[in-house]
């Protein structure tokens, strides 16, 4: 930024110490100093000497505008009572002549630290280049595309900027430019007041012709995002190039294009000059269309008075709203009289005051204005416009409200001095809220005020004198629009044929608008949609239902999708089903057989057979998961799986209890194991709380059949709508089985001849393996094969008990008996202490 700053330092002195061609300039002293920025010329000329920069097109209401400014500043310092006693207000007003790098120039030289105006930028200093100026505020610029710029550079030094004609979208961001401030509102609410426009008149197609600056191409973008999200066709949008008036061959193109379409509205949203150009070529080829003029041009006086203008059309436009500059009139006719001001000389040097002319040829006189002849001095009145000059007219009203609270003004005095920063200015113009002329202004946080639009008409006029422009209505930036009814009625209704357009379409295909283009076209209808053709429309089809995508013509019923009885995976988890209920029953019956021997007694007894009987209700759940979800099978599958299954480890647990009771000679340890060495105490107990949980979920909040559809299926499937409980419950399984896993880990040094707690180890760990898996899986996966996964595990878990823990038992029952007597587990004991002894002897 530095550099920046350092380098247009640079060429600032280069040019305006050479005094070569340097552009207008008026200054007036004062305690406090306002500058301007006015494009008085609106062209520039640069010739091939270095620096050399010649303004042409001298914009005579640019130049009422500057008296707008002198005026303000005037009437604020003879004001009686004074706004600011003891102080006065001054004036450095450059003309940028519409161009970025003069305005810059301007800029800089209003950013010095001294009060001459004449004297060139050079900083004393490199480092103390950024020190504070004299000029605190400035007014101007009038283009978004020049104002940009030059806020970028005020933003420097924290100087304010209040424009009062740039109404780009893009000033409004304030990370960009923090000290931007203006009088008329953004393009935001204008863009969306044009679309108001035509949605009243019921226009259904425009065309949109912008500018290639910030200006038209914001603006053009807005109207088109605008536009799409209604009922409204935009033929064609055309961004005029940035030598859109120097190239001959583009106007009649543009005009030809405008004359061929069939838009009922044609959007000019473009800076006046090409505006100019346009409607000039309009009237010449005779268009008569529906104009809609942007801010830049719907009041402009040269494009009004062109003759036979009612050739081109009729015009609406959008206007700041519209107000008198009190005591402006007066001052415009009187403005000759011994003024010193540098730009009424300028003026005077184009138009020379008519002198002896008579009151009849008065009228005469002011349309020769425009042919560079004499000017009357009382015919200055007819060429204010009411709009910006009005804008400037509150850019300085603000300005001295700013300076009024700041420096803490009476009527009598200020308890300030005129010396503050241009930051402390700048706060305070940002929280003025007061109201000039019945107008009540303030700045929201993007710096924008609350003023709406006045919507003009151009009324057409068969003479030579141009038309007349009149307010018909308004629009304020919360939406609301108002237009005569008389207006309305006869704008309304009125069509344009579009243009190659289908006739037929085939089947899935249905006849929409195509924005873009302006015309309806066979467009394929969606998925989910379907038309049997012939300009049908395209018809949702039914919640259960979709259509094909390549045909579109025909609604098919969605498939239903679960885990079928018929599916590969169901008929092998049922097999291994089958075949765990087979094995569980035959594991009872030899149970039942042997139960008085000793290895029944080992393995826990009756309690054996509780668990036989929970690992064959569990073998039984896994049909459950199979099929159609229903509200049963939901309200069955889970809940009633954890219960069984904290049966059966409660089982092993107690089981465990007692082997540790049996072979613990440790006193302490031993009469709190005996304690708690209580069977069905521990089953009822440890299953109970498993049991509270699975009932408090099945009342709170049970699973319950739900379906999911897709494009072509409906997925049906057992919805967990609270998974805190599924959690807790597994949370609890694994816990119980991970306390089986350490009383069977301590007990694997007991003498068991029958290993049950070595291979109760061995289950419980496999155990916890496939919960931990399963987990996850069913908490992210769906599908139909979700269930099958849930069926597997509960395989797993229960072959996992019946193989490792009960299967070796029914083993030696049969095929080693000779272990299965009191005889070899007394004989297993003692050569166990024998040989334990043995090793503490040796040790």
């Amino acid at each position: 930024m530095f550099m920046l700053w350092l380098f247009v330092s640079i060429m600032s002195i280069y040019h305006s110490c050479l005094g070569v061609n340097s552009p207008l300039h008026a200054y007036s002293p004062g305690d406090i100093i306002i500058g301007g920025l006015f494009p008085i010329h609106s062209k520039t000329n640069r010739t091939t000497l270095p620096g050399a920069i010649a303004c042409n097109n001298y914009e005579f209401d640019v130049f009422l505008h500057t008296q707008v400014m002198i005026h303000a500043i005037r009437e604020v310092n003879q004001r009686t009572p004074r706004v600011l006693p003891n102080f006065t207000i001054g004036y450095d007003i450059y003309d940028t002549c519409g161009d970025v790098s003069i305005a810059i120039r301007a800029a800089l030289q209003l950013l010095k630290n001294q009060s001459d105006p004449q004297s060139c930028l050079v900083p004393e200093n490199i480092q103390s280049a950024l020190s504070e100026p004299q000029t605190k505020v400035v007014i101007g610029e009038r283009y978004s595309e020049v104002s940009i710029a030059v806020a970028r550079i005020l933003a420097l030094s924290s100087v304010a900027q209040i424009s009062h004609a740039s109404t780009s979208e893009v000033l409004s961001k304030k990370y960009k430019f923090p000290s931007f401030l203006r009088t008329v509102p953004s393009d935001a609410y204008q863009t969306k007041g044009i679309v108001e426009l035509v949605k009243e008149f019921n226009w259904k197609t425009v065309v949109i012709v912008g500018s290639d600056d910030e200006y038209g191409k914001y603006g053009s973008d807005r109207l088109e995002d605008h536009f799409m999200n209604e009922d409204i066709c935009i033929e064609f949008i055309l961004i005029l190039p940035g030598n859109f008036n120097q190239n001959s061959s583009l106007l009649p193109k543009l005009v030809e294009k405008i004359n061929d379409s069939s838009a009922e509205a044609i959007i000019l949203f473009t800076k006046d000059t090409y505006a100019r150009i346009i409607m000039k070529e309009a009237i010449e080829s005779k268009l008569n269309r529906t104009w809609i003029a942007s801010d830049t041009w719907s009041t402009s006086s040269k494009i009004s008075s062109m003759p036979h203008f009612e050739r081109a059309g009729q015009v609406f436009g959008f206007i700041f709203k519209r107000k008198e500059v009190p005591g402006f009139k007066d001052y415009v006719t009187s403005v000759f009289n011994g003024t010193t001001n540098s730009f009424i000389k300028h003026h005077l040097t184009r138009y020379p005051l008519c002198l002896n002319q008579s009151e009849e040829n008065e009228e005469q006189n002011c349309l020769l204005t425009n042919n560079q002849q004499c000017l009357h001095p009382s015919c200055l009145a007819t060429h204010i416009d009411q709009d910006e000059s009005y804008s400037i007219y509150l850019a300085v009203q603000v300005i001295v409200e700013g300076l009024r609270r700041l420096l803490k003004c009476s009527n009598q005095q200020c308890e300030r001095g005129p010396k503050f920063t241009a930051v402390e200015l700048l706060m305070e113009i940002q929280k003025v809220n007061f109201t000039v002329n019945t107008t009540h202004i303030f700045f929201n946080d993007k710096g924008d005020p609350s003023l709406g639009y006045d919507i003009v008409h151009w009324n057409m006029s068969k003479s030579t004198q141009g038309s007349q422009i009149g307010t018909i209505g308004e629009y304020w930036p919360n939406g609301t629009i108002r237009i005569p009814e008389y207006l309305l009625s006869s704008m309304k209704n009125v069509t344009v044929t579009a243009y190659n357009c289908s006739k037929t379409c085939e089947p899935g295909q249905e006849m929409k608008v195509q924005r873009k283009k302006c015309c309806y076209d066979c467009v394929k209808c969606t998925t989910g949609e379907f038309s049997p053709g012939n300009g049908t429309e395209c018809k949702r089809c039914g919640v259960k239902q979709y259509s094909l995508e390549g045909q579109r013509d025909a609604c098919f019923n969605k498939a239903d999708e679960y885990l079928f009885w018929s599916d590969h995976f169901s008929i092998i988890l049922n097999s291994f089903g089958i075949l765990g209920i087979i094995v569980t029953i035959g594991f009872t019956v030899l149970f039942a057989i042997y139960s008085s021997t000793p290895i029944v007694k080992a393995v826990g007894g009756y309690l054996c057979f509780l668990e036989l009987l929970s690992l064959l209700a569990s073998f039984c759940l896994t049909f459950v998961f199979m099929g159609k979800p229903t509200k049963a099978s939901c309200f069955i599958c889970m809940p009633f799986f954890f219960i069984v299954f904290s049966i059966c480890i409660s089982c092993i647990l107690a089981n465990l209890l007692q082997i540790l009771v049996g072979f613990n000679f440790h006193l302490k340890l031993g009469s709190w194991i005996k304690k708690c060495n209580r069977p069905v105490a521990v089953v009822t107990i440890v299953s109970g709380v498993q049991l509270v949980l699975s009932v408090s979920w099945l009342t709170i909040n049970p699973p319950t059949p739900t379906e999911l559809p897709s494009n072509t299926t409906i997925l049906h499937q057992c919805e967990i709508k609270t998974r805190g409980f599924i959690l807790a419950m597994i949370a609890y399984q694994a816990l119980l089985g991970f306390i089986c896993f350490l009383f069977a880990f301590k007990g694997k040094q007991l003498p068991d001849l029958y290993k049950n707690a070595v291979l109760i180890s061995v289950s419980m760990l496999l155990i916890l393996i496939i919960w931990a898996v399963f987990t996850p899986l069913y908490l992210t996966l769906t599908g139909k094969y979700k269930p099958a996964i849930e069926s597997a595990t509960i395989l797993i878990s229960s072959y996992s008990i019946l193989g490792c823990h009960l299967a070796p038992k029914c083993y030696i029952m049969v095929f080693r008996k000779e272990l299965n007597n009191e005889n070899a587990i007394t004989e297993y004991i003692r050569k166990y202490y024998e040989q334990k002894g043995v090793a503490v002897v040796r040790s």
